[in-house]
């Protein structure tokens, strides 16, 4: 069974001492590709130095809400340096976040529609944080227009009616290791309402570990945990559900079959 856990952070601090063991645990849990996305200027040399290292790895560079107050006065110029040197990258983790409580968002949302800009500009797939901000995600949507290499909206804790709205606005819907906790109520009904074509799998390692996991920190090999978890949900089998996720990552980050 091949698994692509579509967004992780394997160049985490917490990660990298060990990324090793990480990536063979990973490939032992059939893992061939995934989505690692940098999330400030510090992390995008980390992910370089992985892809460079290991096979299988689809690049991310972004701007990532939580980090915004801390980007230099060059950071777009640097961005769009980085993707034009890898022309497989896509632009993320970018996004709002109204779970931050000290945020100004007028820059927060400044800084995501400027790397939707640059996502058009350099026809990149776009990768999606939204926390306790989804009608104001989807209003600067329909205000921004076109992506034409579509979005990922990772972690996606919103209901079925949001990840419907987000559909028919070109978006593919990512279930990560958050549908596994005993308080995900809307995770079922939400699953659900994804066509088949825009559904796709993650960890979000090495963050929100699988309810169901080992040790402290999460890592790729955790996707067949939450891939168990979504099949479940969707009422399908696994193996129909991994084929399904694969082929559309494949076809969100443009990689060949």
């Amino acid at each position: 069974m091949k698994l692509f856990d579509c967004h992780n952070h394997i160049q985490d601090e917490r990660l990298m001492p060990s990324i090793g063991g990480v990536m063979e645990r990973a490939v032992g849990a059939g893992v061939v590709a995934m989505g690692v996305k940098g999330c400030r200027e510090a992390d995008w040399l980390r992910v370089v130095g992985l892809m460079e290292g290991y096979g299988g790895i689809v690049p991310s560079f972004g701007l990532h809400p939580w980090f915004i107050a801390d980007r230099s006065a060059a950071w777009a110029e640097k961005l769009e340096a980085l993707l034009l040197r890898y022309p497989q990258a896509g632009v993320g983790e970018v996004g709002i976040d109204h779970a931050i409580e000290d945020r100004d968002d007028a820059d927060q949302e400044a800084v995501f529609l400027a790397q939707l800009a640059l996502a058009r500009k350099l026809e990149r797939p776009v990768s999606i944080h939204c926390r306790r901000a989804w009608g104001r995600l989807i209003e600067l949507l329909d205000g921004f227009g076109e992506l034409p290499r579509g979005m990922l909206i990772h972690c996606f804790g919103g209901s079925a009616e949001v990840a419907t709205e987000l559909v028919k606005r070109g978006a593919y819907i990512s279930f990560s290791g958050s549908i596994t906790r005993p308080n995900a109520r809307k995770a079922g009904a939400a699953i659900r309402a994804v066509p088949d074509d825009r559904i796709l799998i993650e960890t979000d390692a090495p963050d929100l570990l699988p309810a169901t996991a080992e040790g402290e920190l999460n890592e790729p090999a955790n996707v067949r945990l939450v891939l168990a978890k979504a099949a479940e949900l969707r009422r399908v089998p696994k193996q129909e559900l991994a084929e399904l996720t694969f082929t559309n990552a494949e076809r969100f980050f443009g990689i060949a079959p």
